[in-house]
Order: structure tokens, then sequence, then C-alpha cells
């Protein structure tokens, strides 16, 4: 049976319509409110953005949904978890500071931050999932300990798992550090012939596991914990992995993080997707390189498979921009992530998240 995946366009001629008032509306179609329970704790997951990213969900949208919870009674709360690297999200203290930053305080979205991992990444809850790779997975303290969860996500690409949706935010947003290691167990190695020993990834590494070696850059294995921030800041693209082998894996690791996220939420998640500012790379980097396609519209769903398949297509349904990171594929249905990042494999995390049974890519699209 199709998952139904309600759509909003941003065309807009009075207040009625705004993007604001819709999505608002988008809650209410999706029937948000019986996921909250009067009295008891509501996760907003979403992604606060790298200091110096700008492509995240505006902190004013976040409000319409803050608001629709508190109607119901639903006590919530803006939440992610700390990063795996180095940067402006990496400590609790570091994270809230950048969130505040970039407009996700108390005046504006009228809901507290709480880092779902705790000061350092050590509030961390082991839960049984049942997949190929793992039989436990850990997840943030305070996201096991909410009622109800709504994921709000910024629809872009990834350099590896081709899309970053909604699966992608459940597994890695709601992953400590230690889960969100367990997860990246793939490792990059050096194209010494594109390499210009400029430095950059040496500079990226949380680890030190990068030098310069004879003009070109060498990764220690022992110590590379694959975060991919070398692959992410190379201008050569001189960083790579083994797709064939190691990426499926890493694919496959993280939908089963996302069913470890969802374990005990079951019947109380729901989902908005926002196609706007789709950027070739994740909010995790500190820049917003320009949208590859134009600006779309948001989807509300309890589906996270249909939701992601939905923004997948909608995507694809566009025509891209010559004047970005969009390689190839710019012809309306042209695969846009592989023309972004040419050897990923997004709909693996769709047939994989099938598979266990997270969801359905079968999905009716209702415009509201």
């Amino acid at each position: 049976m199709a998952s139904p995946v309600y759509f909003a366009n941003l065309r807009s001629r009075d207040e009625n319509s705004s993007t604001i008032a819709k999505v608002s509306a988008l809650f209410d179609c999706a029937d948000f409110a019986s996921l909250i329970e009067t009295g008891q704790k509501t996760a907003i997951k979403l992604h606060f953005g790298e200091l110096g990213n700008d492509s995240y969900i505006s902190p004013v949208f976040v409000r319409q949904v803050v608001d629709k919870v508190k109607v119901r009674g639903g006590l919530p709360f803006l939440t992610d978890t700390n990063t795996l690297y180095r940067g402006s999200r990496a400590n609790a203290v570091d994270h809230i500071t950048t969130a505040i930053l970039h407009g996700f305080d108390y005046a504006v979205t009228g809901a507290p931050l709480i880092i779902a991992d705790g000061l350092a990444g050590r509030n961390i809850v082991r839960v049984p999932v049942r997949g190929r790779h793992f039989t436990k997975v850990a997840i943030a303290g305070d996201i096991v300990s909410a009622r109800s969860m709504i994921v709000l996500t910024h629809f872009k690409a990834h350099m590896v798992s081709g899309f970053g949706g909604a699966i992608k935010n459940l597994a890695m947003g709601c992953a400590p550090p230690a889960g969100k290691r367990e997860q990246h167990m793939a490792f990059p190695f050096t194209i010494p012939e594109r390499c210009t020993a400029c430095g950059k990834c040496t500079v990226a590494c949380p680890k030190g596991a990068i030098t310069i070696r004879d003009k070109k850059s060498s990764i220690d294995r022992d110590l590379c914990i694959g975060c991919f921030e070398c692959m992410t800041v190379c201008p050569e693209r001189a960083i790579d992995v083994d797709w064939a082998t190691e990426i499926p894996v890493f694919i496959e690791r993280m939908v089963e993080y996302a069913a470890g996220a969802l374990k005990g939420k079951e019947g109380r998640t729901g989902y908005m997707s926002f196609l706007t500012r789709i950027t070739p790379d994740c909010d995790c980097v500190p820049w917003s390189d320009a949208a590859i396609v134009p600006d779309i519209g948001i989807l509300a769903s309890k589906d996270p498979v249909a939701i992601d398949m939905a923004a997948y297509d909608l995507v694809n349904a566009q025509t891209g921009f010559l004047d970005s990171e969009l390689h190839s594929h710019h012809a309306k249905g042209g695969d846009k992530f592989k023309g972004v990042w040419k050897d990923t494999d997004g709909l693996r995390q769709i047939r994989y998240a099938e598979e266990l049974g997270l969801g359905s890519g079968r999905y009716e699209l209702i415009r509201i």
C-alpha cells in the first residue's frame, strides 16, 4: 500500500498561502497532532547547520511546528547530536552557541535547545536492532527519552550516501559521536596523481591521520575514523573510497541506525522535508554552495522511506542548474545525485530501509 506524502509548493500570493502558513497546513494534513501526547516530551529533530553554512531550515519555519506541538499539549524541544569531526558542533557548548547564532534561540522558536547526547557526546543508550551489521546501536539518550519526534530535514545531495534525507537525519542525526563512528566504517585513500599537496585535508582531519609526504597526502588507516572530512574539503577530488565494497556497507549501517533511532517511537514520529536550497553537500560543511536545482517545496509524511523517495523523485524531475556543482544529468529525469557524486547510489537507502521495515518506497503524492 502506498504511503501518503503531502506536498506544498512555494507559490504564494497572499498571507494564507505563505510558506509559513504551508508549514502549519502540512502539520495538519499529515495528522502530526495524533503523534503528540499531552504532557509528554516531543523531540523536534533538525540540523542547526555548521557555522558558516546558511542552507539549514529557517528557525521561523521551526516555530510553526513548535507552536503546533504546544497546542496539542506536548512539550517540544529542539535537538541534534554532537559531531564526530572538529568544527562548531563537536560539544554541547559550541553546538548550542552555533544554533543560537543561526537563529535557533528560544525567543525565535519558542522551544529550548537540548543536545541529545550531552555535553561531550556520552549520554548514550544502546538500542537493540536486527540487521546485517548490528545487534545494538548507540542512540543519544535524550532521543530515546522523548515520547515522540518530529523530524525536520533539509533535503540535499551527499557525497557518500547520495542524498541526505529523513533516513540519514535519523541515523547520523540521532547518534552520538561513538555511533557516528560505527556507521563511518569506510576508509578513504589518496589518488596521488590528483593530489597537489595543498594541505587542506591535513587541517580538516580530526585525528591527525593525514600527513604530506613527498608532496602527496598520505592517510594512516590506523588513525583514520572514516569521517570523510578530507573528501569534503579536497578541491581536486584526490581522496576517494572503495565504492563497490565499503559504501554499500556504510549505507546499510546507516539505515540500521535509523531503525534504532525509531525504537520505542513506532507510530509517534512524523517527518517534514524542505526541498529548498538543494545543495551538493551536507549542512555539516561550513559553507553553502549554489543549489543544483530550483527550489521545489515542502513534504510531510509519517513514513521516512516514502518521504525520501518522493523527495528523490521530485529533485530528479527538475532541470538542473548549469552554474552549479552538478556536472551531468541536467535534463529532467536525470539522476541529479549521480550528477554531483557520480559513484553514489542513494536508492540503496530506500531498498534496505524497506527490507528492515522502516517504511515503503511506494507513495501517493497529495498536493495541498
